[in-house]
């Protein structure tokens, strides 16, 4: 597998194009705007989405759909959630048979409430060769060679070793784990509570506060999951604990950041007509709300965080709700 497209320039998919080219691999980095790409090509950075980390100008550019996927042995799908079905949909003709797919989308399908497995299976067909990589992976900091951890989860248990043998170096250190579900459940749902760490940092709370959006946050998270048929355990490792750790404390966090504002007064649509990337977690809490309500699973901070972004409920009221729920046991 030494032939590599990335589906995706945004920050995540530009810095896997940047590890595995510095790996030897011969990637290619696809992007949908034209525009956008020639710039990366022209300046030999992603400015937009990556500041102040060179691009290798061993990594093919392109706009061209087709030519990104020509004589890939290997795709990787870093495309923001809402656009995965679409961009799915424009490779099937494309692909070749055989050749495995790695997303590394974070997110739920909103309409369809489909994790984005389900989403890719469902347009390509079940013999499909498909994993998942999440972890606790700020983009520029796997960029700047930080140590990093992250989980490769597939059915495949040979396909999982080969794709951790391909992504891992000294600096970025991958685990194999079976359980897809759990793995892409926390990846996505741990934007939630990222999202309520930024409200409580927003309206001038401390640690306590954050620690206790933490804790319960993952309680909620690993209650749907396990409903939904993942292994509680997983949510106690990298792919639930540790990206959620990250996330909620991150000053690089997305999700953390849009909170933070709302927290300060500010409008969903004014805060995120200023981003250049996507906070998933905006789209997720509707996502987790609803498949809240479809299982039957108590989840007050995701309830609360939906209120907030979608039925404009005051953050500082939001926090009293919480605080004045029904006392009960913390494990029941």
């Amino acid at each position: 597998m030494q032939k590599v497209t990335i589906l995706g320039d945004g920050g995540w998919g530009t810095t896997l194009a940047i590890l595995l080219a510095h790996k030897g691999f011969q990637v290619c980095l696809w992007g949908a705007f034209e525009e956008n790409i020639n710039r990366i090509h022209k300046r030999g950075v992603n400015d937009k989405f990556l500041p102040g980390i060179r691009v290798p100008s061993s990594i093919k550019l392109t706009s061209d759909l087709s030519a990104a996927i020509s004589d890939a042995q290997v795709i990787i799908l870093a495309v923001p959630s809402q656009f995965i079905r679409q961009v799915v949909r424009r490779i099937a003709p494309l692909k070749k048979a055989g050749v495995p797919l790695v997303s590394v989308i974070k997110g739920i399908e909103t309409k369809t409430l489909r994790r984005m497995s389900e989403v890719i299976y469902q347009e390509l067909g079940r013999r499909l060769k498909l994993a998942v990589l999440s972890g606790p992976t700020i983009a520029l900091e796997v960029a700047q060679g930080i140590p990093t951890t992250a989980v490769v989860a597939a059915t495949d248990k040979s396909l999982a070793q080969a794709l951790q043998h391909m992504f891992i170096t000294d600096r970025f250190r991958v685990y194999t784990n079976s359980d897809v579900i759990g793995v892409e459940l926390g990846g996505s749902l741990k934007n939630i509570i990222a999202i309520a760490c930024g409200i409580s940092d927003g309206l001038g709370f401390g640690t306590n506060t954050k620690a206790a959006l933490l804790a319960r946050g993952l309680a909620e998270m690993s209650r749907l999951g396990i409903v939904m048929g993942a292994k509680k355990e997983t949510f106690s490792g990298i792919s639930g604990l540790g990206d959620l750790v990250t996330t909620c404390i991150s000053l690089q966090s997305r999700n953390r950041f849009v909170g933070e504002q709302i927290g300060k007064g500010k409008k969903l649509k004014d805060i995120l007509s200023h981003m250049n990337m996507v906070a998933e977690g905006v789209p997720t809490a509707k996502a987790g709300y609803l498949l809240s309500r479809k299982y039957k699973v108590a989840m007050p901070i995701t309830e609360q965080v939906y209120n907030v972004l979608y039925k404009n409920k005051n953050p500082l009221k939001a926090v009293n709700d919480l605080m004045r729920r029904e006392k009960k046991a913390e494990i029941s």
